[in-house]
């Protein structure tokens, strides 16, 4: 087995070898994974931090040994940038710029230094939503995980990864964690909210607020109202997402 971490801002991981093929998650800086598959120009990998498969461009990775991966793996109190977008710098000072999230407990693994802003450890899970409103505003990408672009998914992955608390990728996965709530009167500020299609799948997810709030990916990251329907979007004088289901998970 092979192994990685991510030395750049962000990387796109994608479905298929293919730089036109769907991206269904991104790499950030400092995230460490297994490499699975290795072909001339790409790598398929499986992410450590939610177990998430796709190929990246092997020249946007680096290579580490399975001791500096052991070595990660056994970090007990996880570090991430808290800024909207903070620095690395490199021996040579060259500075990267890193987003929100990346995983800085990782620098010394690139011989890289950073002094910005972090989140460190497990937090209260009352800083849930106001991590949440650093992403307000941030536009609609399929498969993305930054402030420059997000889905819903990985809109409350971020929100809770921050924090110190593990969610998986999709929010059919997500969906499967935590414990059932029977009325959103049950619910609290940081629960997760899910929504189904008329399939019945679930495909959206968001995280709730006070007083029936909810902010959540909607073409941006946005506030709306929740009801026992679901969302209601002012703007539009419609429901755009069915609630199935109040999970809380932590």
């Amino acid at each position: 087995m092979q192994y990685g971490i991510c030395q750049l801002s962000v990387v796109s991981v994608r479905a298929t070898a293919d730089d036109t093929s769907e991206m269904v998650t991104q790499l950030l800086y400092g995230e460490h994974f297994k490499i699975l598959e290795h072909r001339k120009f790409w790598f398929k990998i499986r992410i450590a931090f939610d177990n998430c498969e796709g190929w990246v461009r092997n020249q946007q990775v680096t290579k580490i040994d399975e001791a500096s991966y052991s070595s990660i793996e056994k970090t007990k109190k996880s570090r991430f940038s808290a800024d909207l977008i903070s620095y690395v710098e490199t021996n040579s000072s060259v500075l990267i710029p890193i987003v929100l999230g990346s995983t800085v407990q990782n620098v010394g693994e690139l011989s890289h230094r950073f002094e910005g802003s972090f989140s460190e450890g497990i937090r209260n899970k009352a800083n849930l939503v106001q991590t949440a409103l650093h992403y307000l505003n941030a536009p609609f990408l399929k498969g993305g995980k930054t402030p420059l672009g997000i889905d819903a998914s990985a809109f409350t992955q971020m929100a809770y990864k921050i924090n110190g608390y593990k969610l998986l990728r999709k929010a059919s996965e997500q969906a499967s964690q935590g414990e059932a709530l029977s009325f959103i009167e049950e619910s609290e500020s940081g629960d997760l909210a899910f929504f189904d299609n008329s399939d019945g799948e679930i495909y959206h997810v968001g995280i709730m607020m006070e007083n029936n709030y909810i902010v959540h990916v909607d073409e941006k990251v946005r506030i709306d109202r929740l009801d026992h329907t679901g969302i209601f979007n002012t703007e539009l004088g419609s429901y755009t997402y069915n609630l199935r289901v109040i999970k809380k998970i932590i």
